[in-house]
């Protein structure tokens, strides 16, 4: 076990979600630990099968990294990128690890990742003195199912298992055992020791990709793609360009997808069974991330989501919405557990794929609308596919927004009148009726008014709870839930109405009351993208330091990276759900945005079109 930095607590794998680095080439992600171990990694996609995954079971593979003795840890990224700087202090010296997936050599600005060589790199560098180093490199591919067999070549080993191929080069020596390599070095100062582990399936004749990505290359890479992204003037500057540089590496590139989250069945209590897959991309975020993508980033990624949109969905005829799809725009993300892993801290069990893709879930008509509407001053080339879609996805509104549903918190039990997935109907209709000259629907705008009107009288009549005094989860409820929060976020009421204020107020008083927004009574950790909910609400509603004071308290769970997941416990500070989560960093650049727009004297946020102009 390694001793905690100065002023820290002793860390152990079960302890906290937090304590990992995210490394990302747009293809794929990685996980580091605190103590310079890869625990997570899967190859050749997001949601391929992992090479790497200790992070649910200690058996299902690593690359670990670090002094052979005790060791004291600080680490950060390097500049705006996503290449983690890892420092090893101990008694006789000290060394900088540096971790990087390789992004190819020369991109720059928005082509970064479209052409992944698929290599994970890391460097150690002595800085001071003398030190011991020790590596294992483990894999088990296919989520730990095989062990692979090793063998030599000249500068490195081979590993070959299942449908993967990973070759290791490096000037170090590595000592082949059953299923590993290993190496002792040792680094005195201005030394320097490389590694670079590449990736190629094991069939057919192809090679390891190209090697020749270098840490420096991928710096260059990162840094170029933020010097296009400086439009931000906000507050919280630092943060909001992090989060954005989070989504980059949550998107796979070769299309525009932007996934939930880099890992599967991370949990959202420890020990417990809510433990889902989150690399898939999800139409329920599309109009919250193309916000948080025009806000922090530039017209292009939001545009490159939406047209990823209509090019999954097809040509949809009477078939259910799908609320989510695979990061090449796949279909079937038909779930089962993998009984073989134990899952992180003994929670199990761990999903791969994720069964809500076939619920009905009526809110996602509403996300891809007012992602359209977000973008319309530059849909003037709106593609015939794309027009379709956003037809079709009205009508559905129209024709069903009676309906039930399992809401935009994928409830696994009966369906119910979910107050969210009706306000999202409305703001389906709403959209659609703004956006009919591009469109080219002629009378069938006069319908859509018609039902919007009738979904708004809806929600007043059956939403509003007396005895809450607020707007409750579903109609006709007692209970509150976070999620109706989006009434004010989506312009259904402004903040400050009567009715809206008071379940603001409800929502901030009820739910928040551990110190991080709940989405339920009785959910027992806060939910981060709920938080950053309330704090817009309150900027909306002229409250900014209020608003301010809820922002910080999400903020503060981050780890030392800066990196959120779904969920946290506020007494601990622990992160909880996958890692890191898409959402939660949407919801601190437009909740940044937000309330930087409040704060402008005599500005009313409520009115403001800057993203969207």
């Amino acid at each position: 076990m390694v001793p905690p930095p100065s002023g820290g607590r002793r860390l152990t794998r079960q302890s906290t979600i937090g304590e990992y680095g995210f490394l990302s080439d747009c293809h794929s992600a990685a996980l580091v630990g605190r103590d310079g171990t890869v625990e997570w990694w899967c190859l050749p996609r997001f949601d391929s099968a992992s090479v790497f995954g200790k992070v649910l079971g200690p058996e299902a593979g690593h690359w670990s990294l670090c002094p052979t003795g005790d060791f004291e840890v600080a680490r950060r990224y390097v500049g705006d990128t996503l290449v983690l700087s890892t420092v090893f202090s101990s008694d006789g010296g000290e060394a900088t690890l540096t971790d990087a997936l390789g992004l190819e050599a020369g991109a720059r600005g928005h082509d970064i990742g479209l052409r992944s060589p698929h290599v994970l790199l890391r460097r150690v560098e002595c800085r001071r003195g003398s030190i011991t180093m020790t590596t294992e490199l483990a894999p088990r591919t296919e989520y730990g199912r095989t062990v692979p067999h090793f063998s030599t070549k000249p500068g490195g080993v081979v590993a070959e298992g299942g449908p993967v191929r990973l070759s290791l080069s490096t000037t170090a020596s590595m000592v082949i055992g059953p299923g590993s390599a290993r190496s002792i070095f040792v680094v005195s100062e201005g030394e320097t020791v490389d590694f670079a582990l590449s990736y190629a399936p094991s069939y057919g004749t192809s090679s390891v990709a190209d090697e020749g990505a270098s840490i420096d290359d991928t710096v260059k890479a990162w840094e170029s793609w933020v010097a296009l992204h400086q439009s931000y003037s906000g507050r919280h500057p630092d943060a909001v360009r992090r989060s954005s540089l989070v989504l980059q590496g949550l998107t796979f590139q070769p299309s525009g997808a932007v996934i939930a989250a880099a890992t599967t069945s991370l949990p959202e209590t420890i020990g417990g069974d809510l433990n889902f897959d989150y690399r898939f991309a999800w139409l329920r975020d599309l109009s919250l991330t193309v916000r948080s993508l025009w806000i922090a980033a530039c017209p292009d990624e939001p545009k490159r989501v939406l047209d990823w949109v209509a090019k999954s969905a097809g040509v949809i005829e009477t078939e259910l919405i799908q609320i989510m799809y695979g990061v090449g725009g796949e279909r079937d993300c038909t779930e089962h557990a993998l009984e073989h892993l134990p899952g992180f801290a003994d929670s199990s069990p761990v999903r791969v794929g994720n069964g809500a893709w076939a619920q009905k879930q009526l809110d996602v008509l509403g996300e891809v609308l007012d992602a359209a509407y977000l973008l319309r001053d530059n849909l003037e080339d709106l593609s015939d596919p794309t027009r379709r879609l956003l037809v079709t996805l009205a009508e559905r509104a129209a024709a069903g927004w009676e309906e039930p549903d399992a809401g935009m918190w994928e409830s696994r039990d009966a369906p119910r009148h979910y107050l969210s997935s009706k306000v999202m109907c409305w703001v389906a209709l709403d959209r659609a009726v703004k956006l009919a000259p591009l469109l080219r629907v002629g009378e069938a705008a006069q319908r859509w008014a018609t039902a919007r009107d009738a979904v708004r009288a809806a929600v007043h009549e059956r939403g509003w709870n007396e005895e809450a005094g607020a707007y409750t989860g579903a109609f006709d409820s007692e209970q509150l839930d976070a999620s109706v929060l989006m009434l004010a976020l989506v312009g259904f009421l402004p903040a400050r109405d009567d009715r809206m204020w008071s379940t603001i107020r409800a929502v901030e008083r009820e739910l928040g009351d551990t110190g991080l927004v709940r989405r339920w009574a009785g959910d027992p950790f806060g939910f981060l993208i709920c938080t950053y909910w309330l704090a817009e609400c309150l900027a909306l509603g002229g409250e900014v330091d209020e608003a301010e004071a809820w922002f910080e308290r999400a903020g503060a769970v981050a780890n030392d990276l800066g990196l959120l997941s779904e969920e946290a416990d506020p007494k601990e500070g622990e992160l909880l759900g996958n890692f890191p989560q898409a959402f939660s960093h949407v919801g601190l650049i437009n909740a940044a945005w937000r309330i930087s727009e409040a704060a402008k004297s005599g500005h009313d946020p409520s009115t403001t079109t800057k993203e969207i102009t």
